[in-house]
């Protein structure tokens, strides 16, 4: 290579210089470098400040062309490129020069990216989002011993020392697109389990989320326990709640233990199921109760307040339950999430 270097030095400066840069990072790698060292000796041969960031643990490395830490203060990138990794970006990379972009900063960026790739991958875990099932698995099944857990845990790349937080999820949108959502800064790993998508993290931030994506949330200090939690308070999700915690259920969790038989056989859940081939009533009667007031649920469905309660009215009939009484609004409540439970 560095006869080919030389040769092509006389030929053509630049390709000669492109080879160089090849030979310098290949160095690099040989010598198994960590980020840090990656960052400064590449921020050395640029000869302006460099940049590694990793989007899993929030990470920034900058490093001046004296090999030393850059100042505190960032400045603007001239040439940014992603870290890519098992076809998942995981960070940048980038220079920050002040003039305009030299001949072969491209080619040093993507050599660094690379780089960066195969450091992250070696020393890892690799800060991808996507992680094997089995994994994750093992990580929230209630029959994994305790040491296999934590061997899982580790393998993910989670400390042992901080709580896992377990988000049962259902969405049309990529699993790895839902974790960054939750857990932006942090280490999260996610994969998907028979119809239900699991994300694992520290930090779980569900107000981040669109709404067209449906969360359960656990929250018992176990990952077994709390994915329990998580798919069950996923089952109470609708549209209007579309991301429910599982403490935030309270007794209502209690619905979702009754046996479906049961469910069936009540009077209240039975009326409901009839009454759901008539959508408008079922969205009336689902606005009613979610609001508890008539006006409110005139306001949601954007309806004069007379016209929905003509409409409670003629449910209330057809249930067979006063609506107007706290009791009866009690009864439609239950009876609407049960039936919704069974319909999950």
């Amino acid at each position: 290579m560095e006869v080919l270097a030389e040769r092509l030095s006389h030929l053509d400066p630049e390709a000669g210089g492109a080879v160089r840069v090849v030979m310098f990072f290949d160095t690099l790698m040989r010598r198994r470098v960590d980020l840090a060292a990656l960052t400064r000796a590449s921020a050395t041969l640029a000869e302006c400040v460099t940049g590694v960031r990793l989007h899993g643990t929030g990470h920034v490395i900058r490093a001046a062309p004296n090999g030393l830490d850059a100042p505190e203060t960032e400045g603007a990138a001239s040439t940014t490129l992603p870290i890519v990794l098992d076809d998942e970006p995981i960070g940048a990379v980038w220079l920050e020069r002040s003039g305009p972009p030299l001949s072969l900063d491209d080619l040093v960026l993507d050599r660094l990216a690379l780089a960066a790739a195969g450091v992250v991958e070696r020393y890892g875990p690799a800060r991808t989002t996507m992680a094997d099932p089995a994994l994750v698995e093992l990580v929230i099944s209630a029959d994994t011993d305790e040491a296999a857990r934590a061997r899982a845990l580790r393998l993910l790349g989670f400390g042992l020392d901080a709580p896992i937080r377990v988000a049962a999820v259902r969405s049309r949108r990529p699993l790895d697109q839902v974790g960054g959502f939750l857990s932006p800064n942090r280490l999260v790993k996610a994969a998907p389990l028979t119809d239900v998508g699991v994300v694992l993290a520290t930090t779980l931030d569900v107000t981040r989320l669109p709404p067209d994506v449906r969360a359960g949330v656990g929250s018992a200090a176990n990952p077994d326990e709390s994915w329990r939690e998580a798919r069950t308070a996923l089952r109470f999700t609708t549209a209007r709640e579309p991301v429910l915690r599982h403490d935030d259920l309270g007794a209502l969790a209690l619905l979702a233990q009754v046996p479906p038989d049961v469910a069936r056989a009540n009077v209240d859940v039975a009326a409901i199921a009839a009454l759901t081939d008539n959508a408008e009533d079922l969205d009336t009667l689902d606005a009613y109760c979610a609001t508890g007031s008539q006006r409110r649920a005139a306001e949601l469905l954007h309806l004069h307040h007379s016209s929905i309660a003509r409409r409670l009215d003629q449910i209330g009939a057809s249930l067979g339950i006063d609506l107007s009484h706290p009791t009866g609004l009690t009864r439609a409540r239950l009876a609407l999430t049960t039936w919704r439970l069974l319909e999950d």
